[in-house]
């Protein structure tokens, strides 16, 4: 049976080219993918996929659903497709959409078993995170596992990624004349200085994964006038969401203290927040076993460290992991020159046709076997119990 999904999806190669191109060459930014997102759904409802559009409080969202028989397992694929300002697809993710349309196309078109398919399309996950507001809307409760591909240096998956939260603190103080009357003023420069001070403080007293950046983004500085505004921003990080939950408590703890130093009144806004994700080894193990069955290029290890996505979001709430199929020399940086420049490539164009055909064998694998996907839930459940490791 899995001869059959990858035949099927190689007998697609110059389709799966053809979809990739297009999205390369017609790059849309974050909620504004309205070629890509088109160009996906009318694919998968001419293949027999009810489609929903404008999911999540996004226009360009949507979930196409197929499902045969009942009570079978539902596996999630979740594709991404916009695109960098500035830069056009210097991240790879016009290959997202191909490679996850044709692989539900194999398994739709040749697996004999009670099985649901739902394939989301999610917007802005580089400017908003957007499946963190479409996990609050109510998306992808109706999936067993999520899956993913990225385009990368090394053929390999992630284990961990760093929750993180982002905020804008606001000091408001009382303006006076500097050299004249400084008795009546109120610094509210002093307040951020204060803040930053006392975060460096914080520093020797957490966690070796923590880390904490700010800019000063208003100073508030004129010539002999006290400021009465200022204002800051801060990333925060960990790879344990309850810890750094912890660790902002701290923080805003900080930020009080130096208003109430100053005399000043401060303001914390929180910009956008991501999870960590919890790793299922189980099925990491599963995506890299069917990647050198298909012998993937430059497969490498697990990555153990990551930055952050909106996927970790997905991650924290239900089994997930992502194939990430190289296409560009080994030590690449993403969202530079080089995946411009082999956008289009021979390597790329295998890229999203081995990353089809390794999602559509992973996912096989996990319908047709249910002691792999009752281990996959049990992990996750585990895992994220122990302390999100």
């Amino acid at each position: 049976m899995k001869k059959m999904l990858i035949d099927h999806i190689e007998q697609h190669r110059d389709q799966i080219v053809t979809m990739m191109d297009y999205i390369f060459d017609n790059p849309e930014l974050g909620g504004l993918e309205f070629k890509a997102a088109k160009l996906l759904t009318d694919f998968l409802e001419k293949n027999g996929f009810k489609i929903e559009l404008g999911i999540g409080g996004f226009e360009t969202a949507f979930r196409a659903t197929y499902e045969q028989g009942t009570g079978g397992p539902s596996i999630g694929l979740l594709c991404e497709y916009d695109a960098l300002k500035g830069m056009g697809h210097a991240c790879g993710h016009h290959m997202q959409g191909p490679a996850i349309v044709f692989a539900g196309l194999a398994l739709k078109e040749t697996l004999q078993k009670d099985f649901k398919l739902v394939i989301y399309g999610t917007p802005a996950e580089e400017t908003l995170g957007g499946k963190i507001a479409m996990l609050k809307a109510g998306c992808f409760q109706d999936i067993d596992v999520a899956l993913m591909m990225h385009a990368a240096p090394t053929t390999t998956t992630d284990v961990r990624s760093l929750a993180s939260s982002n905020y804008t603190v606001n000091f408001h103080g009382v303006s006076a004349h500097a050299a004249l009357k400084p008795e009546e003023g109120r610094s509210a420069l002093d307040g951020v200085l204060l803040l930053t001070q006392g975060i460096e403080f914080l520093r020797e007293h957490v966690r070796d994964d923590v880390r904490i950046h700010y800019v000063i983004t208003n100073g508030g500085v004129v010539a002999n006038v006290v400021p009465q505004f200022a204002s800051i921003d801060f990333s925060l990080r960990s790879y344990d969401r309850t810890y750094l939950d912890e660790v902002v408590e701290r923080f805003k703890k900080i930020v009080e203290g130096a208003a109430l130093m100053t005399e000043t009144r401060s303001e914390v806004r929180l910009i956008k927040s991501y999870n960590n994700k919890i790793p299922v080894y189980a099925l990491n193990n599963l995506l890299m076993e069917n990647a050198k069955q298909l012998n993937a290029p430059t497969i490498r290890p697990p990555r153990m460290k990551t930055g952050s996505t909106d996927f970790g979001d997905v991650m924290y709430q239900l089994p997930g992991s992502c194939i990430r199929v190289a296409f560009v020399p080994e030590g690449s940086s993403s969202h530079s020159e080089i995946y411009l420049e082999q956008g289009k490539s021979a390597n790329a164009h295998e890229a999203a046709v081995v990353a089809a055909k390794i999602l559509a064998a992973s996912s096989y694998d996990l319908i047709v076997n249910e002691d792999l996907l009752a281990e996959v839930k049990r992990e996750f459940k585990l895992n994220k119990a122990q302390g999100h490791q």
